[in-house]
């Protein structure tokens, strides 16, 4: 039985529009159908072991072209490249614009290098291009989707897939890498997040667990 009395700690429940509690923002590189490359900007990414796992709307190109090339790079951009980022904010690579997204602002846009600033190279093990200035690349094949479970709520215009993606290639710049091993410094690797709509980087290191 839980004493009640023990936390002096107000609480008010909260539903806020969105539960982006503060993950990384990643920027996905996939082929269109004619070979060119769209950039989708996203913040449902998580890693575990070899694998990564992203929530794709289902709506968008991102979604087509990964469902049909089954590869794609994971492109981490730094706090600096937060404009960059934003740059490409309203724009998507999906022609017709879903209505949806017409009503709130979006527009279409073939080359969204172009529209960001940012540079292709070519990748090693996959077709879609890396971001060059994104310090940290991941180069991966599509294994499992799935979509979403339960009941999806009807105000809803847009559902998900949730893609699993097996790591082919990690790429990072030499700056943030530890001289003579495979390990990311952390003091100099400094991820953009994505905070209940807002864009942060990280503050100073406040402890590290038994693992690292």
């Amino acid at each position: 039985m839980i004493d009640k009395t023990v936390s002096q700690i107000k609480y008010k429940t909260v539903r806020p529009p969105v539960l982006y509690v503060g993950t990384p923002v990643i920027l996905m590189t996939t082929c269109n159908e004619d070979s060119t490359a769209n950039i989708s900007s996203m913040s449902s990414a998580w890693a575990l072991f070899d694998r990564f796992v992203c929530g794709v709307a289902s709506a968008s190109q991102c979604h087509e072209n990964i469902l049909r090339e089954m590869e794609c790079v994971i492109n981490f951009p730094s706090a600096s490249l937060w404009s960059s980022v934003e740059k490409i904010g309203r724009s998507t690579g999906r022609k017709p614009v879903p209505s949806y997204k017409v009503k709130i602002g979006y527009e279409y846009v073939k080359d969204k290098f172009e529209q960001s600033g940012l540079t292709p190279i070519p990748s090693e093990t996959v077709k879609p291009p890396r971001i060059d200035e994104c310090p940290i690349q991941i180069e991966g094949k599509v294994v499992a989707t799935h979509g979403p479970g339960g009941k999806w709520p009807a105000k809803r215009p847009d559902t998900f897939s949730i893609i699993e993606i097996r790591v082919t290639k990690i790429h990072a710049h030499e700056d943030i890498v530890i001289p003579g091993s495979d390990y990311i410094d952390t003091s100099r690797w400094q991820p953009l997040l994505y905070v209940f709509r807002h864009y942060f980087g990280t503050g100073e290191e406040l402890g590290r667990t038994f693992k690292a």
